[in-house]
């Protein structure tokens, strides 16, 4: 139901899962161990969850605030800040995978 909710009414998320489907075989394909395929994978995850927990943030913050609120707008930029970490991490994770082995 919650990602069913999400695909329906967040964009990023949408996105975001597209992403994850287009990476996943390629995961198996660079990957040379199965802690290096679950670390690609996890960091994945990684996203759409924080994604998950920010569109409910949101959502909540919206319902209850009827009107502009510096909580309100604190409440959506933490969301967000994590969103953008979890993308950091993913990027960390896959980059330096992927030069592993251009490297090697």
């Amino acid at each position: 139901m919650g990602l069913q909710a999400c695909y329906k009414h967040e964009e990023a998320f949408r996105f975001e899962l597209f992403l994850g489907v287009i990476l996943l075989p390629l995961a198996f394909v660079i990957s040379t161990s199965v802690v290096e395929i679950c670390l690609l994978i996890g960091s994945m995850l990684i996203v759409l969850i924080a994604e998950l927990l920010n569109s409910a943030v949101e959502a909540v913050v919206d319902l209850v605030s009827g009107e502009k609120h510096e909580l309100a707008g604190r409440a959506k930029d933490l969301g967000s800040a994590a969103v953008f970490l979890s993308m950091v991490l993913f990027l960390v994770v896959w980059g330096s995978l992927a030069w592993l082995r251009l490297v090697s």
